[in-house]
């Protein structure tokens, strides 16, 4: 017989002896035929919803804290020199967490969007007003008296995404 039957087998023999235990122990202790349907219907709503997809997600996709820093402008120069961009908007930084936001070390996410160097054409300098990157780094940070603080020298850049601008 093959190795897979076998084992489709040995399960179908396991939760028909389930089964029969539970169908035996629920007339022992009621003293009552069992609902033999209503006992595979509470069991297939008891399965279902320990995996639907609400408890999986709250279980395990947890939604991040976002964490306000001190150092702003010195995690924006970082990362700028890192990446080799011109600038990243400080209004639109955000740094995150999916740890406990009051712990001493914490791991955070940081998120910006980046500007691109200056771009000459035909003896103009052009600046650009709106970002074209979008930057995803990770780093450390400490709880200070003064708040919480991004180690620089910690930050890894994980991704650039180069962002779509039909003016360009």
């Amino acid at each position: 017989m093959p190795r897979i039957l076998k084992i489709i087998l040995i399960l179908i023999l396991f939760v028909g002896f389930f089964e029969a235990g539970l169908l035996s122990s629920y007339t022992i202790i009621t003293s009552e035929a069992p609902d033999v349907k209503g006992l595979i219907d509470l069991q297939i709503e008891t399965i279902s919803g320990i995996f639907s997809s609400e408890n999986v997600n709250g279980i395990l996709i947890k939604d991040p804290v976002q964490i306000n820093i001190s150092n702003v402008p010195d995690v924006a120069n970082k990362i700028a020199s890192i990446t080799g961009l011109d600038g990243v908007d400080l209004d639109n930084m955000n740094v995150s967490t999916y740890n406990g936001a009051n712990d001493e070390n914490i791991q955070v996410t940081i998120t910006a969007l980046g500007f691109s160097s200056p771009k000459s054409t035909k003896g103009q300098i052009v600046l650009s007003q709106t970002p074209d990157f979008l930057l995803t780094a990770n780093a450390t940070a400490n709880r200070t008296s003064s708040g919480v603080v991004v180690n620089v020298d910690s930050i890894q850049i994980n991704s650039i995404l180069k962002l779509y601008n039909q003016t360009q």
